[in-house]
Parts: C-alpha cells; structure tokens; sequence
C-alpha cells in the first residue's frame, strides 16, 4: 500500500505543500484554521509523519548528507570540522557534497542525498540559490533539514547562522571610533540573506554616528581577485575612503594588496577589516583585523540540532544565532 505524504494532503486540500508542512510544524504563519484542516485531513488519510524517518532510525541508518559550498574555503572547512566532530560522537557518518557556489551543483546533489535516503541533510546553500523549492523538497521528502551560515527565513526549517549583523555593526563602530569617516562596504550579492545582514549592520553603524551613506560606498566585491580589480579605482577617485570593511577575509586581503601595491600606509591612510578570521589573516603583513565567526561551533551546534530532529523532536523550525567576536590587529588603529 502506498504511504500517504504530504503531498497528497496538500492535493486534497487543494493547498502548496510548503503550507501543509508548516501547519504540521504548528508554524506561526499558518492560521488556526488551515492547521485544523491539514490535521483534520492527515488523520483522514491516515498520514504518518516522519515514518521514513522512523523506519531509517530502526534500520540503523546513520548517514548524513552535507551539503558544502566550498571545501577549500576556511570557514566551510571549520564548519565541517565541527559536523565531522559532532557526528563522530553520536556515531554518524556524512557524505559530503561540494557544489563549488554553483546552484546546479547543488540541486543535483540534493537530489542524489534524498534518492539515497540519508537520514538528514546539512546544508550551506550557494551563492547563485535563489529559489529554494529543491530544499523545500527534502522537508516533502520527510527527511530532516537544516542550513547553516547562510539562512533561508522563508524556509520551515533549523538554522544555524553567525550573528551578522551585530558581528558587522561592531566592527563599523570600531572604524569609526578610532577616526574613520567613510567606511566602504565590500559585498557579496544581496541577495544572499548573509550579505544583506552584514549590509545592515554596516549601515545601521554608519546611522548611529551620523554619517552620511552613498550608493557609491557599496561595492558588489567578495572575492581577492575582484577586490585587486576594484580597489585601485575606488583609491584613484575623488572621493576615496579612509576604511573599506569586507564581506569575508579573502576580500579584504586583495584590498590590503590593492592599496599596498599603490603606496598606501595601511592603517593610517586606509583601515582595512574583513570577516572570518581565516588562517591567511595572521599571514598578512600588517596582520588583518576581522570578525571571528566560530565556524566550528556553527558546525557542531548544526548537527545537534540535526540530532534531535533525528531523535523525534517535531517543535517549531527555530534559527540558532552563534556570537562573533572582533579580532583586532594590524590594519585598523
């Protein structure tokens, strides 16, 4: 006999699926009464949630799918640290799925986790991810889910994330109380929810001191090349600034090299912060001032979370913030 999914409750109901699997995780968004009908109609069909689940728990099934943008990246290395850690402990083992930032990548890697049915699935998306029904299957699929550093809010499921904004509204700050008056911001594209929570806190630093923003003092620039591309026009131009925070540490070294290359005295003529804090920051010379993530504990806390999901725990999808810290050295005053 076949096993009712939701997906035949959200046929009957004549409903998205995405809805019918919020009302089950009682989501906040989901009226009362759409809960009573999708409940109503699970109980109808004789739905069984999480049974897939259930039956790999019984079967032994301890393999995790995780899902990594970059291996090679430091940050993505310490977060798989952590997962590799935690799993071990709990005697787990993982698959691991590098997508290379490319959203094809990572549609077919996850399309090859669930067809294995892994018991659950970490996930940090890519940079290209714009739609999110290929996550949205592996919730359908009943298959725990959950996403680190770069969060989904419109996603019905775990998160881990770093405390970008607060991470990014310190260290502006910091510029600005040791003298500097235009700090540019050096981008991922916004539309990945971590870059635009580093933008505000960018920002919202900026406010509180009442310094003007410009369009001009945002540059679309993640990466060391790009920055080595960009820095020397934005050091050449009229209005150049007196500090340049970076969207991650790979930026702000190019930066460094950029302005170095031009003669620039780093940090009295231009004060240089990135985010991350990759080994390659205590490698500069002068050694790079950054945000500490904790990548580790970002990977840890994931597969705990992943953990209880595993062991039954049905509460509302929550998003997990881990603190940063900034770590100052060199190329700030």
């Amino acid at each position: 006999m076949k096993s009712i999914t939701i997906k035949d409750i959200a046929k009957d109901l004549g409903i998205s699926v995405s809805t019918v699997s919020r009302a089950l995780q009682n989501h906040p968004d989901i009226s009362e009464q759409t809960k009573e009908s999708v409940r109503n109609c699970a109980v109808r069909l004789n739905y069984k949630p999480n049974i897939m689940a259930s039956n790999l728990r019984r079967s032994k099934n301890t393999t995790i799918g995780v899902i990594l943008p970059e291996l090679n990246h430091h940050f993505f290395a310490s977060v798989l640290d952590g997962i590799e850690q935690a799993a071990n402990e709990a005697g787990y083992n993982i698959i691991i799925c590098q997508t290379r930032e490319s959203v094809e990548q990572e549609v077919k890697a996850i399309q090859t986790l669930i067809t294995s049915r892994v018991a659950g699935i970490l996930a940090g998306i890519s940079k290209q991810t714009h739609t999110l029904q290929h996550l949205q299957e592996v919730i359908n699929a009943d298959i725990p889910l959950v996403l680190y550093d770069r969060p989904c809010p419109s996603l019905p499921c775990d998160q881990v994330v770093s405390d970008d904004y607060l991470g990014a509204f310190k260290a502006v700050e910091y510029l600005i109380q040791t003298g500097c008056k235009r700090i540019m911001f050096f981008s991922s594209p916004m539309q990945l929810e971590v870059a635009h929570r580093r933008y505000q806190g960018w920002r919202d630093a900026l406010l509180r001191y009442n310094i003007e923003i410009e369009d001009s003092m945002i540059i679309t620039c993640d990466s060391r090349a790009q920055a080595i591309i960009e820095t020397p026009n934005i050091l050449k131009g009229n209005n150049k600034p007196d500090a340049i925070f970076c969207v991650n540490d790979d930026c702000a070294s190019g930066v460094l090299y950029a302005a170095q290359i031009l003669g620039f005295n780093i940090p009295s003529d231009l004060a240089i912060c990135g985010f991350s804090d990759a080994p390659l920051c205590r490698n500069t010379s002068p050694m790079l001032t950054t945000v500490e993530q904790h990548g580790v504990e970002i990977g840890r806390h994931a597969m705990y979370r992943l953990l209880k999901r595993l062991e039954g725990d049905e509460r509302i999808a929550q998003t997990e913030m881990i603190p940063t810290d900034l770590i100052v050295r060199e190329t700030t005053k």
